[in-house]
């Protein structure tokens, strides 16, 4: 299966894994719709994927925007889930239960959101795929929380393909990547945090989107694949 004439809807497509999922997808053949939380950034991406892109603004946490977005939307093929937020760390039971719960808006509930009014729209033999993060089998200190809401996706993920079957449900998994998430770190200290990590992993190097976007096409194209948590991380599960 390829993807050519398929249409793909990406939230968290403008920037990161989730634009080098449209940029791949394209040159796949399918057309995209992507979608973020700022007017900018949408327009930025569109004038840079071409013509075969769309794009609209999306608030994720809005549950009337998410569900006019899907009503307004044609049907489509395949709907990616990239959208997410810098998980900052923190020692368990040293935040606010309201800290704590934000922890899973943006991952974990806008994830439900756009899966909730989104599967109306998928065609027949179309599929779902979701993020999360390594987090979830090699949790660090002070990363319970983050551990918690990757732990999270990969079981919504599994329960998901038994619930919308035959629509197929599908995860990446991935480790570090040089995105935006990182911009709030100067650009020498972030430098430094690449080296860093990068030299604790087996290839040498933390990874970069273009490589991520890989695994959601595989997950999109391969038919027999539903209820997989594919790990794309550098071998960062090992060390």
């Amino acid at each position: 299966m390829n993807l050519k004439n398929q249409r793909v809807v990406i939230i968290g497509g403008t920037a990161g894994i989730g634009f080098a999922v449209a940029k791949l997808a394209l040159e796949e053949g399918a057309s995209v719709l992507v979608a973020s939380g700022t007017q900018q950034r949408v327009e930025l991406a569109v004038k840079q994927l071409g013509a075969e892109a769309e794009g609209r603004v999306l608030n994720v946490l809005q549950e009337d925007r998410v569900d006019e977005f899907f009503q307004a939307a044609d049907e489509f093929d395949h709907l990616v889930y990239t959208a997410g937020d810098m998980l900052a760390i923190a020692q368990a039971g040293t935040l606010s239960l309201k800290d704590a719960k934000q922890r899973f808006d943006v991952r974990y509930w806008g994830a439900y959101l756009a899966v909730k009014y989104g599967q109306q729209k998928i065609r027949k033999e179309g599929s779902i795929v979701l993020s999360s993060g390594i987090a979830s089998r090699r949790p660090m200190k002070g990363w319970s929380l983050g551990a918690s809401v990757t732990g999270a996706m990969e079981s919504f993920t599994r329960a998901l393909a038994i619930d919308l079957a035959p629509i197929r449900v599908n995860l990446v998994s991935p480790g570090a990547v040089r995105t935006e998430l990182w911009d709030f770190v100067p650009e020498q200290e972030r430098n430094a945090l690449y080296r860093e990590i990068g030299e604790r992993l087996p290839v040498g190097r933390i990874g970069e989107p273009s490589e991520v976007a890989e695994a959601y096409i595989y997950l999109m194209k391969n038919q027999f694949s539903t209820g997989s948590i594919v790990v794309t991380d550098g071998g960062g599960v090992l060390v």
